[in-house]
This record gives C-alpha cells, sequence and structure tokens, in this order.
C-alpha cells in the first residue's frame, strides 16, 4: 500500500533538486500534496484532425502523422528549425526558435508523431510553431485522457524542467504508482450513496487525466462538494461546541440608562434595521450563553450608535464595556462621538490609546479596577497586561480586520467569565465569504441607512476633465466644504505611469493657493500623520491629499467631495469603502473618479458598478465575481481552517451552500461528531485542521 504521505524527492523523476523547487515554488511536499495541484484548464485531446481540415482560427488542435523534411533557416539568434510534416491529406510546417540542438537530436523521420499545438497561417501555409511532440509507440502504455490537464508553473520552475508538461508528467508517474492501490475514501459511504458522489480515488484520477467533459464534471463536483463540505462541518461543529461550553453573562435588565437614553438623547427614529439588530444582540446577552456575533453594515448605516446602546445594557447589568478601534483617530472619534451622545446620563467614559500619559493612565486603571469606570475606549493599548476591569462583561471590536487573532485572544480573556463579543465591520460582506470566513459568528446585518441621507453622486472622469474638476472644486470649497484626494502612489514609480501623491500635494496648492492643503500618507511618523488629519477634522485645512490611510474611519460631515486619482489602481470594495468618507453630512455629497481614456474592460466594469450603486452588499458580490478566488480568495484563505485546493467562494457559492445544509444536517443528528458513522467525518477534520490552529472561539 503507498502511503500519500511520502516525501515528493522519492516519486520517479523529481529527487531532491525538483523537490526543494516544487515545495518553495508550489507548496507540494508529499504525494498528497501533488495530488491536490489540480490543473486550471483542459484543452481537447480526444479529436484528431487532418491537416487538410486546419485553418488559423482553430484553438489548439492535434494531428497524427509523419516528418517529411527539417532544416535550420537563417543563422545565430535568428535561427530557426523548420519541418515539414505530412499526414497523406496535405502538408504543414512545424517551426521552433529555440533549443534546436536537442529537437533535431531527438526526432526522426521513420517515426508516426502526435502533433499538438495551435495553428496559424504565414506565407500562404498552415503552421504550428514550438508544437508539442508525442512519438506514437503502440507496445508502450500511457496514461491517456481526452482531455489534457494545464498546471500553473512559474519561471522558477519551467527553468527546472517543470513547466505544465513537465508537471503532467510527473502526475502520470505518480498515477502509475497508484494503479494497483485505490487512495482510500475520506467521506462516509451513507453519505456518498446519499449525494451520488463519486470514489475519491476515481475523482482524484478523472480531476488529472479525464476522458470526456462528463467525466470532468463528475470529479470536480466530488472534490469541490467535500471542500466545502468539511470547511463547514468544521466551522458549524466549533459553533455547536462554543455554545453548549460556553457560559455567557445573563444580561436581564433593560434599563434605566437604555431607556433614559432612547428617549432623550437619539435625535432621529432608529432604522428597522437597527431595531432589529439590537433586538437579536439583546436575545443572545440574555440566553445565558455567551454572545459571538458580528455585526455589517455599510458605511454611515448606524454601527456606532448601536454599540452604545449594546454597551449600556451591559451598564445596566452592572457589567463593563470595552471598544477597541484599530487607530487612534478612530477611537478618538469613537470616544468623541459617544461621549457627546451620553449628555446627561451618569455613565462613565473615558479614552486609553498609545498615547495617554503615564498618570492619566494610573488614574484610569484605577477606576477600571474599582468599576467605576463603565465603558473604556481604545486601541491595541487595551490589550497590555496592566489594563484590568472589574467585570467586564461586553467586548466589540470594531474593524476586526484590522487585528492579529492573537490581539483579539488577549482582549477576550480580561474575564475570569468570558465576555459577549460583537465584532463590527463597515466593509460589506460576500454571504459565501460571510458563511466560510466568519461561519462560526452569527450575523447580524443592518441593510438600510438612516433617514435624511442623501445618497453620494458618483461620476468618472478622465484625465482630460482636470479643468471642469477644478471649478466644480472650488464651487464646493466657496460653499464652506472640504475635499479627500486620495491618490494609489507616494513616490514616483518607474514601471507605472501613475500620477504620484507629492506632484498632486503640489499641484492642489498651486490650484488653489487661497485653501490651506494638507497631506496624509503611510509612511509618515504616527504623530505626524495624527496631527495632519486633526488639522482636517478641525476645518483648518480644507483639502486633504491622502493615499488610503483615510479609507476607514474619518469623520468628517463637513466633507462633501472625494477624488480618487488613478481610480483603476483600486478594488471595487476599496473604492466604495474611500467614498464612504462623505455624505456623512445633511448636504449633498460627491465621488468623482479619475481615470486615464485608455482602460481594460474590467476598469470600466468597476467604474460602470460604482456610478450605478451606493449598495455594499452588492458592491461587495460584483467585487467577488469580478476578481475572482485568486486575488480575492487568496486574501482570505488565512482566515480558513484549511486551505481550498479546487472550490471557489464566488464560482461555486451555490454549492457552498449546499454542502452546509449538508453539514447541518449531519450536526442535527450528532451535534459532536461522536456517533459511530461519524467517526470518519470526524477524523478528517481533525486531520485537515492539524496545522492551523484553532481560534474559532475567540471570533
Amino acid at each position: 500500500m503507498i502511503d500519500i504521505s511520502t516525501d515528493i524527492k522519492f516519486l520517479p523523476g523529481v529527487g531532491p533538486k525538483k523537490a526543494e523547487l516544487l515545495g518553495n515554488e508550489a507548496g507540494i511536499f508529499t504525494y498528497e500534496d501533488l495530488l491536490y495541484y489540480f490543473p486550471y484548464k483542459y484543452v481537447d485531446r480526444s479529436k484528431f484532425y487532418s491537416v487538410r481540415e486546419l485553418n488559423p482560427n482553430m484553438p489548439y488542435v492535434q494531428v497524427k502523422g509523419r516528418l517529411t523534411s527539417m532544416k535550420t533557416v537563417g543563422a545565430g539568434r535568428q535561427a530557426r528549425l523548420t519541418a515539414t510534416f505530412s499526414d497523406g491529406t496535405g502538408t504543414m510546417e512545424l517551426v521552433w526558435f529555440k533549443g534546436h540542438k536537442y529537437i533535431k537530436e531527438n526526432l526522426d523521420a521513420s517515426s508516426e508523431y502526435i502533433v499538438f499545438g495551435k495553428p496559424s497561417l504565414f506565407n500562404g501555409m498552415i503552421n504550428i510553431v514550438h508544437p508539442e511532440m508525442e512519438k506514437v509507440d503502440p507496445t508502450k502504455s500511457v496514461i491517456r485522457s481526452g482531455l489534457q490537464a494545464f498546471y500553473n508553473t512559474t519561471e522558477k520552475m519551467k527553468k527546472g524542467y517543470l513547466n505544465s508538461r513537465g508537471m503532467l508528467k510527473l502526475m502520470q508517474n505518480l498515477f502509475k504508482l497508484l494503479q494497483r492501490d485505490k487512495i482510500p475514501e475520506t467521506m462516509p459511504a451513507e453519505l456518498t450513496t446519499k449525494l451520488k458522489l463519486i470514489h475519491l480515488n476515481d475523482a482524484l484520477r478523472a480531476a488529472h487525466f479525464p476522458e470526456n467533459h462528463k467525466q470532468l464534471e463528475a470529479a470536480q463536483f466530488r472534490l469541490k462538494f467535500e471542500e466545502l463540505f468539511y470547511l463547514q462541518l468544521n466551522i458549524l461543529r466549533l459553533m455547536n461546541l462554543r455554545k453548549r461550553s460556553v457560559k455567557g453573562h445573563v444580561f436581564k435588565v433593560v434599563g434605566d440608562n437604555l431607556n433614559t437614553f432612547y428617549k432623550n438623547n437619539i435625535p432621529f427614529e432608529l432604522t428597522g434595521a437597527q431595531k432589529r439588530v439590537i433586538r437579536e444582540i439583546r436575545q443572545d446577552m440574555g440566553s445565558g450563553k455567551q454572545m459571538n456575533r458580528l455585526l455589517q453594515g455599510d458605511v454611515g448605516s448606524g454601527k456606532t450608535l448601536v454599540a452604545l446602546m449594546v454597551m449600556l445594557i451591559a451598564v445596566d447589568n452592572s457589567y463593563q464595556a470595552t471598544l477597541m478601534a484599530p487607530t487612534e483617530i478612530l477611537a478618538n472619534q469613537h470616544f468623541e462621538t459617544i461621549s457627546e451622545m451620553l449628555k446627561g446620563l451618569s455613565v462613565s467614559i473615558d479614552l486609553l490609546t498609545g498615547s495617554t500619559k503615564k498618570s492619566k493612565r494610573d488614574e484610569l486603571h484605577a477606576r477600571l479596577q474599582s468599576g467605576e469606570l463603565n465603558i473604556l475606549i481604545g486601541t491595541h493599548a487595551l490589550i497590555e497586561d496592566t489594563v484590568k476591569f472589574h467585570n467586564l462583561g461586553l467586548v466589540i471590536i470594531d474593524e476586526q480586520h484590522r487585528f492579529g487573532v492573537a490581539q483579539r485572544a488577549r482582549l477576550w480573556k480580561k474575564n475570569l467569565h468570558p465576555p459577549h463579543v460583537l465584532v463590527m465591520t463597515a466593509t460589506p460582506i460576500p454571504r459565501t465569504l460571510a458563511m466560510t470566513v466568519y461561519g462560526d459568528l452569527d450575523v447580524s446585518i443592518i441593510d438600510e441607512l438612516p433617514p435624511g441621507r442623501k445618497p453620494i453622486k458618483t461620476v468618472h472622469y478622465f484625465h482630460n476633465r482636470r479643468n471642469n474638476l477644478n471649478r466644480f472644486l472650488r464651487s464646493e470649497l466657496e460653499k464652506g466644504r472640504q475635499i479627500y484626494v486620495v491618490y494609489p502612489l507616494i513616490e514616483e514609480s518607474e514601471k507605472m505611469d501613475f500620477k504620484n501623491l507629492a506632484e498632486g500635494f503640489e499641484y492642489m496648492q498651486k490650484a488653489f493657493p487661497e485653501y490651506q492643503t494638507t497631506m496624509v500618507h503611510g509612511k509618515m511618523r504616527p504623530a505626524e500623520k495624527d496631527d495632519a488629519m486633526q488639522e482636517f477634522v478641525s476645518g483648518r485645512s480644507q483639502i486633504l491629499v491622502s493615499t488610503t490611510v483615510i479609507e476607514v474611519g474619518v469623520n468628517v460631515p463637513n466633507a462633501s467631495v472625494m477624488v480618487i486619482e488613478s481610480a483603476e489602481r483600486f478594488g471595487l470594495s476599496q473604492l466604495h469603502q474611500l467614498r464612504g468618507r462623505v455624505g456623512r453630512g445633511a448636504d449633498q455629497s460627491f465621488c468623482i473618479l479619475m481615470t486615464d481614456y485608455k482602460m481594460s474592460e474590467e476598469t470600466r466594469k468597476r467604474m460602470s458598478i460604482m456610478t450605478q450603486t451606493t449598495d455594499g452588499f452588492e458592491i461587495a458580490e460584483a467585487d467577488m465575481k469580478l476578481r475572482g478566488p485568486g486575488d480575492l480568495e487568496g486574501t482570505q484563505q488565512s482566515g480558513l481552517p484549511f486551505s481550498l485546493h479546487i472550490a471557489s467562494l464566488s464560482r461555486d457559492s451555490q454549492l457552498l451552500q449546499y454542502a452546509r445544509k449538508i453539514a447541518e444536517d449531519v450536526l442535527a443528528g450528532d451535534p459532536l461528531l461522536e456517533k459511530p458513522e461519524n467517526i470518519m467525518l470526524k477524523k478528517q477534520v481533525a486531520r485537515l485542521t492539524a496545522k492551523k490552529m484553532n481560534w474559532s472561539m475567540i471570533s
């Protein structure tokens, strides 16, 4: 029986050097890693064409025939090897610009060949440049398939003879070793029968060597379903475990602070979405189980108000609450906003950041430990060991993706009994991603904006309309408004022809000399950055030229225009987040997307989506579809219990939901996978997650 955990260097055709290359470049260390290194495309090799049928509009084709002549044309770097090839119906030319000597030595006129490549027309004759050549040997057993797999490789792999064809050869060697041994099944027979899934062994073989499209589809369905099923089974099992084992503080009372605040301090009616979310959170906090909830809300939807009302419930039940923000600017804003909203109430609130002086810290720590301090707002300074609470009952984490998981864990452990956890994000998450990356959290969504907010008008300008833009900006500045101008670069790049930040800053100073212009970017020292931002927040500066450091959290109601330079450099979700910095006051606000006239088709789609909708969830879904699994999911893999090899969260969203439903059905009858028929499931989940630490109990 072959052990698929065998080191890849022992596979025929690999050895130590190629093994190192496979590990470094493709993460392939074992036979199993190679089995799960799936092709990115397939080309039909089931049909043979005659030379007479070929035309330059055809995709890849294969022809069987013989070489009738061979010669080298030209000299030096201009030299090329040409061969005449015939199958009896006609003649075509094969051309090589590289590797002449090797090709010439290894081809012979007495043998029959299968030629594979893309036909083109040159000097009135069909030719194929750098064709794949395979000698026909009736005595030799080769693993054949109707569809030929193509594998992603890197430049280093190609230099080490591990191009797509090299990878295919290794795959053939591996499956020859596995001919007598079946790869053990990883799904219970009851499930494979019920769901009509083909055996794992057959699925893996067909994924690399499919005979036809039908066989390939059956293989991909089996493999994708299994990945998504185990992903969801793990997430849901841990959720069950947490809900069963982690007791939560019971917040029974809806007391004076919340009631007084609701009656006297809210200047407008809560939206239906805000009311629904507060009900969901109250239900959690009164259930006796620890709350672990994700609160999603688009920019400007009123998450801070919900967070405050939830903190007041904690205070009314004699518990402390804390809110952790990723930056000092955002922590300061939360503190100022919430302090203003709490006027007239006897609720004590304070702020702790890296800038808090020692004397102030000592006094704050004493009040926190005595229980005198009800609400503490801060940055990562909150997780320092010196920060001790009297009775922490609620933790709210804003923009949680900005914090490391270990950082959040330290905050979570600041009480003997775990506090309730509410994670907030202003980045709308596509449903399939939320179900996976945040699948162990209960999800609440604020999907409507407060009344009176005017939708932001978004327009797309080309750089040649700069004079029109300046006239418009001047009219807004004359009304007393403020303006953001965001650039993607800090320094001049030799490779990219984009306007840079420093030039933009100088340009705005010259174009609007009577107004104060401030510059902010990520390479500034934190104190410098905060001072510059404060200039704009206070209104002393009217124009802020910046990189994306202002993407999250800056709240300046008087800012009415967001100009995004070289908007083609930004993804949809980032454009939407930047747009959300305006539209925070009662006045009409504008977002202007500036690009070059020459744009890719994808950029045109992004600009079109941005000008058509301000719905963050719609934009997040579109972003996922446009950017696809490589770009978007690559950044999300770190949030998954294990990596996906073949399934795609964007392309396979329906299959993901189906897999989650099957996982829910399994766990409904056996929440902790303890029944004999589910032992295989439990073992497989443990095997898949063995390399990753489980932080799902935190947030």
